[in-house]
């Protein structure tokens, strides 16, 4: 199985100012097997120390930050010699070693030679509880499910990859049924590591739907592991609601969703955690698209997005024949399904900024508002194969937008005004 990430890993492992990685990512999008993959193809030698194994080294970090002390120990526990450069250093689980995150500070001012990666499925947690970050000293990768593009590449649809890489609009829309079932595919299997390689090699729906609800019984019971126990009960409330949140026409947060009478303030910190720990993502929204988007940002007003569309299928109880059959899939949901994919697929571009947009004395609503170095692009997500965009045009005519696009289930097309952009075809879109 293929990542993009890895050509990431490849620019750090050459960068002139390298220093320690640390991979961002939910529990089980892949960080481990992308280590160990990168480190087997690219170096001589691999230290690999999971401290959630190792408990015996848990505590290595509490004397000090002597780094020779330090790699002596990973020498002692996996008979192998840390060589700069020809040796990958990772650190899995580090959250787990008091100070481990501390220490790559250490790594990076006194050793720099070393090539070191971290990863931990609640990194962004144990920084906020009780580890002195070092900021500035480390390097960050966020890594994601699969995106659709990857999708294609573990299924062996290396050709359509090509095509949709290259905008070869005119060869696509010849194989718009086939890339059609595909997305279907996905929205079901959506981008978890496991449950791909399993559909992969089973083709088995009911399979991909049990490691599905496997993998969110196992998130639900990290709350109760990880989190604070007095917010335990509002994260899982939260994290419940969130199908009922997508399918609203208007999919800003509501709080009243989780309970009657629930206020903002009260689930804040669930809000927080969820997001730390890569389970959700949200969307502000801005009351104009004028640059740079942060200064016109509402803080009151967002959406959240699950990080998986697959996952929120299996939360939804959505069934594989009403999803893979029913040729009026893309409209069930509301198109909820639709818009989570396509956030799904813009998240993995770093050089965009994400938001969205609705008038606060009408229906109107751009689904998303992208900020890509000095300009804005509005796009409006459509479920089907509907070529209406009254909000898309009147916000264009209102705010005088140059480029406006449009995504949904018809072919590429290109007006004066608007691109409209296949659904499959929108990891290339910016």
């Amino acid at each position: 199985m293929k990542r993009l990430a890895y050509s990431e890993l490849l620019k750090w492992k050459k960068s002139k100012r390298r220093k320690p990685l640390i991979i961002r990512g939910a529990r089980q999008v892949g960080k481990t097997w992308l280590m160990k993959e990168f480190a087997s193809n690219e170096y001589e030698n691999t230290i690999y120390i999971n401290f959630e194994e190792s408990t015996n080294l848990k505590e290595l970090f509490l004397k000090d930050f002597d780094i020779d002390r330090i790699l002596l120990a990973f020498q002692l526990k996996t008979n192998i010699k840390a060589e700069p450069r020809n040796t990958l250093i990772i650190l899995d689980e580090i959250q787990e070693a008091d100070r481990g995150i501390t220490s790559l500070k250490y790594f990076q001012e006194n050793a720099s030679e070393y090539h070191i990666m971290a990863a931990g499925s609640y990194l962004g947690i144990s920084i906020h509880k009780n580890a002195s970050f070092p900021v500035g000293k480390v390097d960050f990768l966020d890594l994601y499910p699969l995106s659709f593009n990857e999708f294609l590449m573990a299924n062996g649809e290396n050709a359509i990859l090509e095509l949709l890489q290259k905008k070869s609009w005119d060869m696509i829309a010849l194989f718009k049924t086939k890339l059609i079932e595909q997305l279907k595919t996905y929205y079901f299997v959506g981008g978890m590591p496991e449950v791909v390689l399993s559909f992969i090699e089973e083709k088995s729906f009911k399979q991909v739907r049990k490691i599905q609800n496997q993998l969110l019984d196992a998130y639900e019971q990290d709350f109760s592991k990880h989190a604070p126990k007095e917010i335990v009960p509002r994260i899982r409330m939260l994290w419940q609601s969130l199908p009922a949140q997508l399918a609203k026409e208007n999919k800003k947060f509501v709080f009243g969703l989780i309970k009657k009478g629930a206020r903002a303030r009260e689930y804040e910190l669930a809000i927080e955690w969820l997001k730390d720990s890569g389970l959700i993502h949200t969307v502000f929204r801005i009351n104009k698209p004028s640059l740079p988007l942060i200064s016109y940002k509402d803080n009151n007003a967002f959406k959240v997005y699950i990080f998986d569309v697959g996952l929120l299928g299996a939360m939804s109880k959505l069934d594989s024949k009403t999803l893979l059959l029913d040729e009026g899939v893309f409209e069930e949901f509301k198109g909820a399904l639709t818009e989570q994919y396509v956030y799904q697929q813009l998240i993995t571009n770093k050089e965009i900024d994400i938001y969205y947009w609705s008038s606060e004395k009408s229906s109107g609503e751009i689904d998303f508002v992208i900020q890509k170095e000095n300009q804005v692009f509005p796009l409006e997500v459509k479920a089907a194969e509907n070529l209406k965009a009254k909000s898309l045009k009147a916000f264009r005519t209102k705010y005088n937008i140059e480029k406006s696009y449009r995504t949904s289930l018809s072919n590429f097309r290109k007006e004066e005004w608007m691109e409209n952009i296949p659904l499959y075809g929108i990891g290339k879109i910016f």
